[in-house]
């Protein structure tokens, strides 16, 4: 699929209050076959979604201890979460200290899959990961591990508000570039 077309059936699908200032770009380099294009969003004309880019205001990651202690990013431990680790301990360890251990191997968890859908980001290629948006339903993409599946879904208009607000806890657990989209959505 050629670029334009593509690029026009991303755009039929934004939300209507982001029109005009979410908009998807490509650079190409005719008479340099050896080099790739590069696709990436902006926001209100400033380049906010290219990993190449040095004056993104989003954060990458390097390493996962950046991950486990960013205080931006919030882990939350259910139930069964403590009482799996309880039994595997045959009930030794105190209360208090399951909690400790439970937020710190689902940090850890977090911590790989930030950094591999991440990593996965920078190899893609956008075209790919947009066809494979346009092809599948709203919500698998918003399910997905890669950061640009959900970013192409928060910014589309059939997610609605109501859903939106319901996310609030995953989104906090998701990488500083979805959130970023997420709150850009919610303030329109």
């Amino acid at each position: 699929m050629s670029w334009s077309k593509l690029k026009q059936q991303l755009e039929s699908f934004l939300y209507p209050a982001l029109v005009g200032t979410v908009e998807y770009r490509a650079t190409s380099y005719r008479y340099l076959p050896g080099k790739a294009g590069q696709c990436y969003l902006t926001v209100d004309k400033k380049n906010i979604l290219n990993m190449m880019d040095a004056t993104t205001s989003i954060r990458w990651y390097e390493t996962e201890q950046e991950i486990k202690n960013d205080p931006t990013i919030q882990v939350f431990i259910s139930e069964e979460e403590i009482a799996a680790i309880r039994q595997s301990a045959a009930g030794t360890i105190p209360e208090e200290r399951l909690q400790v251990i439970a937020r710190s191997r689902k940090s850890s968890e977090l911590a790989k899959r930030l950094m591999t859908a991440q990593s996965e980001l920078s190899k893609s290629d956008f075209v790919a990961t947009a066809t494979r948006f346009l092809a599948s339903s709203i919500d698998q993409s918003l399910e997905s591990d890669d950061i640009l599946l959900n970013i192409l879904a928060l910014v589309d208009r059939r997610v609605g508000k109501k859903r939106l607000l319901n996310m609030r806890g995953i989104m906090k657990q998701k990488h500083p570039s979805v959130q970023y989209f997420y709150e850009l959505r919610l303030g329109k």
